[in-house]
């Protein structure tokens, strides 16, 4: 083989392994989301909340990180160093999930009290669109899910991430999630970073477990009765189980 040949081959090689360890990335990585919660919104309609909220204030600020791989992911919350004063305004999930065993872990912290639900993943029915933006860097196709007759969920997602993961307990688009809106804007989620990186196996592990698990229909069905009659019971059974 001439050199001129060789030459050729060599950089063949190297433009597959490139190739190789790209498609590699896509499956892992770290996912940093910010999630802005419009208080107001939320809290509009009751007037002792309505006295303590105000234009300046109205924006909640969350951040979580999403961990993954092609067979599991780990959604936690960011603790900031300065705690917020309306912090217990919203809700901070964490959420693990196994994609190749269709199982999730939810951990929910209902105001010091942890709740845990083990069950399979939700199935969704989304309607993929034509819009298109770029979030984070990347390309990103916006989907639809009609949850109810009332709520409507727009997601952004990106075939360029490979697996089909997402904030909260949100999956089954072609790609990862990177945007997440209600209809109204009250709640947003959206990727400030996306970092192709291999997360370590304690990034992706589930805690250990402390308290009861329920599946959602069961936990849903003890809370109901729990709240019933409660002044505030169905606005925390809607934001308890709005994912």
């Amino acid at each position: 083989m001439n050199a001129g040949r060789l030459i050729t081959w060599v950089a063949f090689l190297l433009v597959l392994q490139g190739a190789a360890a790209q498609t590699e990335l896509t499956q892992k990585g770290k996912i940093t989301y910010e999630r802005k919660t419009n208080l107001l919104k939320k809290f509009g309609d009751d007037e002792r909340m309505g006295r303590m909220i105000k234009e300046d204030n109205k924006i909640m600020i969350d951040n979580f990180t999403l961990y993954f791989n092609d067979s599991v992911s780990a959604f936690t919350y960011v603790t900031p160093e300065t705690q917020n004063p309306m912090n217990w305004a919203t809700l901070k999930n964490a959420v693990y999930q196994n994609y190749k065993l269709n199982q999730r872990s939810v951990f929910m912290d209902m105001w010091g009290t942890q709740l845990i639900v083990t069950d399979s993943l939700p199935k969704r029915t989304w309607k993929i669109t034509d819009k298109t933006r770029t979030i984070a860097g990347y390309e990103c196709t916006r989907a639809i899910w009609e949850k109810d007759d009332t709520t409507r969920i727009y997601a952004w997602f990106t075939t360029d991430i490979v697996p089909t993961i997402g904030p909260e307990s949100l999956q089954g688009l072609p790609g990862a999630i990177l945007g997440l809106a209600t209809e109204d804007g009250g709640v947003v989620y959206f990727a400030t970073k996306v970092e192709l990186i291999e997360p370590t196996a304690e990034q992706l592990a589930i805690p250990k477990k402390k308290g009861k698990e329920y599946t959602e229909e069961a936990l849903r069905t003890e809370l109901t009765e729990k709240m019933k009659g409660q002044p505030y019971g169905d606005r925390v059974l809607k934001e308890l189980f709005f994912w």
